[in-house]
């Protein structure tokens, strides 16, 4: 089966933030997927949109067609690489602080 592909690797975002977003364009089509994106008021939603953006275009480079053509067959964000650090509490002591990143996938495939 024809589909294109992309991948943002180490996006400073945590998944369970991301997975919000990726969760409300799976399985729509590619136009709608977009236009959805554009008000959506929340970070990620941004970040997803460029990486939308960017799979139609890859499957315009494999002549799969226009985005109205298209639809989001899969898409999912991974945990990345963990940055941990530590913010200074009282009386001498530390509490670790864990900044998250995230891997974003996103397929797109022609409607059948």
């Amino acid at each position: 089966m024809s589909e294109a592909k992309a991948i943002l690797r180490h996006v400073r975002m945590a998944p369970r933030k991301a997975r919000l977003v990726v969760d409300m364009v799976r399985g729509r089509n590619a136009a709608e997927a977009l236009a959805l994106l554009k008000f959506t008021p929340r970070s990620a939603a941004r970040v997803v949109e460029q990486l939308l953006f960017s799979a139609v275009s890859n499957a315009g480079h494999k002549d799969l067609g226009d985005p109205e053509n298209l639809r989001v067959s899969r898409a999912y964000v991974d945990g990345g690489p963990v940055l941990k650090r530590f913010q200074p509490r009282a009386m001498g002591r530390a509490s670790p602080i864990k900044k998250r990143t995230s891997h974003i996938t996103i397929v797109v495939s022609p409607v059948n």
